[in-house]
């Protein structure tokens, strides 16, 4: 018994005495390093508070790009009666009405996450009438068309229709079917002929106004634009036709803007800029823009004449997005081209001559494929003619990125879309700046750029 009692006692004062050694290190080593343990504290939490607010402004953007109005409704429906063509007369509107099939062919998007899981299966099983116009306003009443949202009465009637920015700046992965499936948002809709949807407005007295123009005359030039292209400037200059060609632009992508100094084909200004142009003039939202540069009647009679160049609505729910807006836009990422869209020899042979004997990357400068710094150039520069350069204020062409330059194939190449394919670019730029490049040489060069 007392050799247990001594052994339970020898224990204890064991066990006391590393726990004293344990406590008094621990209480060492705070007292040494509480001073550093607390400002690496405040300098993660700092870290941690930055990524919190980064990720709140992308959400927040992404919300803006895909869902936000900006209250340009009050235009769409109030003021063009674009639901009521969407309706037709059978549900309260006018004409025929737009079914899916024929919302589809002028190149407007579904998403597929909108539908509830009850559609889809009917959908597979064929049991949907997609000539059926109750069904498009259906999928507005879902939320499910990229880039348009329904407002609805009480009644669950149609009563008018907004626009955002993913309309012209998103497409779908076609992954259920064509023209329905996730959102690709950034991608350029290519497909999407925004002319002949805003000629289904029942009244542009409103825009031929603005342009001092006849309503025909506009329809005429809505005509004109075609499957993925927008003019812009028509509502600055109202110079329509370069010739006998429209003025429209092709769509462009909004992704790897990040690092990218101008963003439009001529150089208007940032995204920031553009963001705020084309949500006041051109989706007539409600917010504020100025640039004293629209004031110039010589150069922009329609807009000095409409007062674009100072722009003030009396409730601005614009200028609130556009931080989130531009933080979204510019985290968005290039998409990586397929492994087996492009010859993975050819393009390496490719890089070398884009990177030597082309000269290409003396203006697309990689990694980001156009200049650091003032990117713009004279038409002179590029053997180009210098019609919508000379829309723009300082009469120049911006060298446009390359990254993700397979997903935007559709419509041709440059502004306008005069090179239909990137063999053609080749060959021009081989000609203009005398590069006696080979047949071998050009299509590796285009293997390249189906690389990036």
């Amino acid at each position: 018994m007392n050799r247990v009692r001594a052994w339970l006692v020898t224990t204890l004062l064991l066990v006391g005495a590393c726990a004293g050694f344990f406590l008094y290190k621990v209480k060492k080593v705070s007292a040494d390093d509480f001073k550093h343990h607390d400002n690496n504290f405040k300098f993660q939490n700092g870290d941690r508070a930055t990524d919190f607010h980064a990720l709140g402004m992308i959400d927040r953007g992404r919300n803006t790009f895909r869902y936000a109005t900006f209250g340009d409704e009050d235009f769409w429906g109030g003021t063009l009666q674009l639901h009521k063509a969407i309706e037709g007369q059978k549900l309260g509107g006018i004409g025929g009405g737009v079914s899916p099939a024929t919302a589809l062919a002028v190149g407007l998007k579904v998403d597929v996450d909108a539908l509830p899981p009850s559609l889809l299966r009917q959908l597979k099983q064929g049991k949907v009438n997609l000539n059926d116009p109750a069904v498009t306003v259906a999928l507005l009443k879902l939320n499910a068309v990229v880039g348009l949202t329904g407002f609805f009465d009480h009644s669950g009637n149609l009563k008018s229709l907004g626009t955002q920015c993913a309309l012209c700046h998103s497409t779908v992965d076609n992954s259920f079917a064509p023209g329905i499936g996730h959102r690709l948002d950034g991608w350029a809709n290519r497909d999407l002929n925004v002319g002949a949807i805003v000629n289904l407005s029942p009244d542009l007295s409103s825009v031929a106004k603005v342009l001092n123009v006849s309503e025909s005359t506009v329809r005429t030039v809505l005509n004109s634009w075609g499957p993925g292209k927008f003019d812009a400037e028509l509502f600055t200059d109202g110079r329509a036709f370069n010739g006998t060609k429209s003025g429209a632009v092709l769509i462009p992508p909004a992704f790897g803007l990040a690092g990218v100094n101008l963003h439009t084909w001529t150089g208007w200004g940032s995204v920031t800029y553009w963001n705020a142009f084309v949500a006041n003039l051109e989706m007539h939202g409600k917010g504020v823009f100025f640039d004293p540069r629209l004031a110039d009647a010589t150069r922009f009679p329609v807009a000095a004449q409409n007062g674009f160049d100072n722009v003030r609505s009396d409730v601005d729910e614009i200028t609130p997005k556009l931080a989130d807006l531009h933080f979204y836009q510019l985290a968005l990422s290039s998409p990586l081209p397929p492994p087996n869209s492009y010859d993975h020899a050819a393009a390496r042979r490719g890089k070398e001559i884009f990177n030597g004997r082309a000269q290409c990357s003396s203006c697309h400068v990689p990694p980001l494929f156009t200049e650091p710094g003032w990117n713009m150039h004279t038409a002179q520069e590029i053997g180009v003619d210098d019609f919508q350069a000379s829309r723009a204020p300082d009469d120049r062409y911006r060298t446009s990125p390359l990254k993700g330059l397979w997903t935007h194939e559709k419509g041709g190449f440059y502004h306008d879309g005069r090179f239909a394919t990137l063999m053609d670019v080749v060959n021009h730029y081989d000609t203009f700046k005398s590069l006696h490049l080979s047949n071998q040489d050009k299509k590796d060069l285009v293997e390249y750029l189906k690389s990036l």
